[in-house]
């Protein structure tokens, strides 16, 4: 029986494979992890301080070997000097800040210029979003009968800033529209989902310290001396 002779591309192959899948397979070094830690909290201290950072001040605040610092410093410049980076780690005044690329000021400035100015609200639009915050869906009428004042202008105001919606019409005598909190109601307050609004009695706890504490304020400022008057000449 005539033996088939093996090409060396065939026997090739499955080792290549091998090398693969035992790299794949090939578990992260503790000093790998240590490495890619201390990289990142190298880079979250120059992305949160407003002033350059030197590596000399790294390396003391983290207690790492300086060279070390600065080796893992010029593999962030290196990698923010991408093109596919918006951001760069510059070296500048004898330290290291990340910033806009300057390609980039022109089209970031436009954008800024478009963003909405932060959410203002009065008194009464904050209660009124309260109000409808934690008995959504509720109608005018039943604000009003919460609140004991007129709200339409107020409502207007939260419609306008997309911080409540319509929802619909209540089965009742006129059909009143019902309001509900929206998508930007929860990312203007931080919230994932109503779920994490304090419940009442948390809210009203945190309003009577919010009471107390306006209220020994003012004690302290009754208790402070006055200055006296000058006799008249």
């Amino acid at each position: 029986m005539e033996e088939v002779e093996e090409h060396p591309e065939m026997q090739a192959e499955p080792l290549a494979e091998q090398i693969v899948a035992e790299a794949i397979t090939e578990p992260v070094s503790q000093q790998d992890e240590t490495r890619w830690a201390l990289k990142a909290v190298i880079e979250a201290a120059i992305y949160l301080t407003d002033e350059p950072l030197s590596a000399e001040q790294i390396a003391t605040a983290i207690e790492q070997p300086l060279d070390h610092v600065k080796e893992i410093l010029a593999q962030l410049v290196n990698e923010y000097a991408a093109p596919d980076r918006g951001l760069s780690v510059r070296e500048l005044a004898g330290g290291y800040k990340m910033a806009t690329k300057p390609e980039h000021h022109e089209a970031i400035r436009r954008f800024v210029k478009k963003l909405q100015p932060p959410l203002k609200l009065s008194l009464a639009a904050l209660e009124t979003l309260a109000v409808i915050a934690y008995k959504q869906p509720i109608t005018a009428p039943e604000i009003m009968d919460i609140r004991g004042v007129q709200g339409t202008g107020v409502l207007k105001t939260l419609l306008d800033r997309k911080l409540i919606a319509a929802a619909g019409r209540k089965n009742v005598l006129g059909k009143p529209m019902m309001y509900k909190t929206t998508r930007e109601f929860l990312v203007q307050f931080g919230l994932s989902s109503l779920a994490e609004l304090p419940t009442l009695k948390e809210f009203e706890e945190l309003g009577r310290l919010a009471m107390n504490e306006t209220a020994e304020a003012a004690e302290a400022v009754a208790e402070q001396p006055q200055p006296q008057e000058a006799p008249a000449q």
